[in-house]
C-alpha cells in the first residue's frame, strides 16, 4: 500500500451552518448545534444547527405553503420550474471546484475524485430532469361510452427525503431532481456527517431563484429530525437512502401515520462474478474498483467477488499487487485514490468486520490495519478463500474489505449470488455473450453490469430488489415516484 505525500489543506470556504426554512437562514428552535468531523484529523471542522422535530414542523408548513399557495406550482410554468433548475446546474458547474474541495473536507474522498466524478453526475443530474420537467404527460384512454377519459400526472406533494453521507452532493440531486421537476415541495435532512455540500447547495438555490419554501434544508440526527418527518402527519411521501435496518424504521413510521408513500434505496451485498474466460485485466481492475471506490463506502459496492476456480489464484495473486498499491492518504492530495472512512463509527465498524474475517479463518491476503494515527484511514484489505456463510461474506461492511470466493460453474454462482437478504446491484466479467445475458437474466438485482461496474447515468434507473429497497430513482421511473395519477372522464 503506498501512501500519499501529507498536504496542506486548502482554505476551503464553509458556507452556512444553519437551517434553511422558507428561504431564510435560520438557528434551530432549540438553539443547539452539533460538530460536524473531518475524518481526516478527527478535528471539529464548525458546528451546525441541529434540527429537532419543532424544526420540522417550521419546515413541513412552509412546504405545504409554498405547495398550496406559492407559486411553484399553480402560477409558474413547469416549463420555468425547468429553467430555475438548470440555472442551479449552472450554478453548481460554476462552483464545481469549490463544492469538490468541501466534499472532500466534510467527507474525506479525494477532491479530485469528487471533482472528476461526483459534481459532473450531480449537474447532469440537474439538467436531466429540468428537461423533464414539461414533459410529465399523462394519457388519453379509449373508455366504453360516450366519454372522454384522460390521466393526468399530479406532484405528490410534500416530501420529506433524508440523504446519505457516502454521496452527500449526487444524493442530494438525485432526490431534489425528480421531486422538483413534477412541482413537489421538500423538507430535506441532509447526513449529520456530512452536512456542509448540501447547506451551501441551499445558498445556490436561493441564488438560482427558488420560490421560497420549495427546498427547506434540515441538518439533524435520524432519530429526532429523520423520525420527525418519516411520522409527519402532513408530509405526503417520504424518500430516504440509507441502512435497510433505517429503512424497515421509516417504513413503520409511514404506516403508523398517514400512509404517507415511501420510497427507499437501502443496503446491497452485491455479486461481482468474474469468469475464468474474461479478459484477466479489466476483470482485476473492474474489480478493484468496483470494491474499494469511495473508501469501499457504497451501497451497491462488489462486495462479494466470485471468481472461477480456474482463474481463482492468479486472480487472488493479482488483486492482492493492485490493493497493495492502492495510494491511501490526504484528500487534497492529486495522488490519493483512497481517503478516510467517514467518522469514528464507520472507522470501528469496518475494522470489527476485519476481526471477524481473521476469527471466521477466511485468509486474510492484504492489509487489514489501520493507516496512520490521526484519521479514519483504513488499508485496502483483502480476504480469500471466503465462504458463503462467514459474517463478512454475507453483511455489508461498507468499507475497503474485499472477499474473494471461489466458484465452479454457472448455475452455482447464480444459486449463490440470489442467497442474500440483497438485491442492489450484480456484474459478470466474461467474453462469452451466452454467460453475460444468463447472469443478467438469473441474478435477482436491480442494476446489472456486464464487463464494467459503476457505471451510472441520469437516465439509467437505480434501485433495489428484496430488502435492498423499494422504487427506483433516476431516468424517467424516478418520475412516478414523485406523483400521483388523476383520471378524469368528462361525459360528452
Amino acid at each position: 500500500m503506498a501512501t500519499a505525500t501529507a498536504t496542506m489543506q486548502p482554505n476551503v470556504k464553509i458556507g452556512p451552518t444553519k437551517l434553511l426554512i422558507n428561504g431564510k437562514w435560520v438557528d434551530s428552535v432549540s438553539g443547539k448545534t452539533f460538530p460536524t468531523i473531518n475524518p481526516s484529523t478527527g478535528e471539529v471542522i464548525t458546528q451546525v444547527a441541529e434540527a429537532d422535530a419543532p424544526d420540522v414542523d417550521k419546515a413541513v408548513a412552509a412546504a405545504r405553503g409554498a405547495f398550496d399557495k406559492g407559486p411553484w406550482r399553480k402560477k409558474m410554468s413547469s416549463a420555468d420550474r425547468g429553467v430555475l433548475m438548470n440555472r442551479l446546474a449552472d450554478l453548481i458547474e460554476k462552483h464545481a471546484d469549490e463544492l469538490a474541495e468541501l466534499e472532500a473536507l466534510d467527507n474525506g474522498k479525494p477532491a479530485h475524485v469528487a471533482r472528476a466524478a461526483d459534481l459532473p453526475l450531480t449537474i447532469a443530474c440537474y439538467r436531466y430532469y429540468a428537461g423533464w420537467a414539461d414533459k410529465n404527460h399523462g394519457k388519453t384512454i379509449p373508455v366504453s361510452g360516450n366519454y372522454f377519459c384522460y390521466t393526468k400526472h399530479e406532484p405528490v406533494g410534500v416530501v420529506g427525503q433524508i440523504i446519505p453521507w457516502n454521496f452527500p452532493l449526487l444524493m442530494q440531486a438525485w432526490k431534489l431532481g425528480p421531486a422538483l421537476a413534477t412541482g413537489c415541495t421538500v423538507v430535506m435532512k441532509p447526513a449529520e456527517q456530512t452536512p456542509l455540500t448540501a447547506l451551501r447547495v441551499g445558498e445556490l438555490i436561493m441564488e438560482a431563484g427558488f420560490p421560497e419554501g420549495v427546498v427547506n434544508l434540515l441538518p439533524g440526527y435520524g432519530p429526532t429530525a429523520g423520525a420527525a418527518i418519516a411520522r409527519h402527519m402532513d408530509v405526503d411521501k417520504v424518500a430516504f437512502t440509507g441502512s435497510t435496518e433505517v429503512g424497515h424504521l421509516i417504513m413503520k413510521n409511514a404506516a403508523e401515520t398517514n400512509l404517507k408513500r415511501v420510497t427507499l434505496e437501502l443496503g446491497g451485498k452485491s455479486p461481482n462474478i468474474v469468469f475464468a474466460d474474461a479478459d484477466m485485466d479489466e476483470a482485476i481492475e473492474g474489480a478493484h474498483f468496483a470494491l474499494f471506490f469511495n473508501q469501499g463506502q457504497c451501497c451497491c459496492a462488489g462486495s462479494r467477488l466470485y471468481v472461477e476456480e480456474k482463474a481463482y489464484d492468479e486472480f487472488v495473486d493479482r488483486s492482492v499487487a493492485r490493493a497493495k498499491k492502492r495510494t491511501v492518504g490526504s484528500p487534497f492530495d492529486k495522488n490519493t485514490e483512497q481517503g478516510p472512512q467517514v467518522d469514528q463509527d464507520q472507522f470501528n465498524k469496518v475494522m470489527s468486520y476485519i476481526d471477524a474475517g481473521k476469527k471466521e479463518k477466511a485468509k486474510l491476503v492484504a492489509g487489514g490495519n489501520r493507516v496512520g494515527d490521526k484519521g479514519y484511514f483504513i488499508e485496502p484489505t483483502v480476504f480469500a478463500d471466503v465462504q458463503d456463510n462467514m459474517k463478512i461474506a454475507q453483511e455489508e461492511i461498507f468499507g475497503p474489505v474485499m472477499s474473494i470466493l471461489k466458484f465452479k460453474d454457472l448455475n452455482e454462482v447464480v444459486e449463490r449470488a440470489n442467497k442474500s437478504q440483497y438485491g442492489l446491484a450484480a456484474a459478470v466479467w466474461t467474453k462469452d455473450i451466452s454467460k453475460a445475458h444468463a447472469i443478467a437474466d438469473s441474478v435477482r438485482a436491480g442494476t446489472v453490469w456486464v464487463n464494467c461496474y459503476d457505471v451510472f447515468d441520469a437516465g439509467a434507473p437505480f434501485g433495489g430488489f428484496k430488502q435492498s429497497g423499494i422504487g427506483r430513482e433516476l431516468g424517467e421511473y424516478g418520475l412516478a415516484n414523485y406523483t400521483e395519477v388523476k383520471t378524469v372522464t368528462v361525459k360528452l
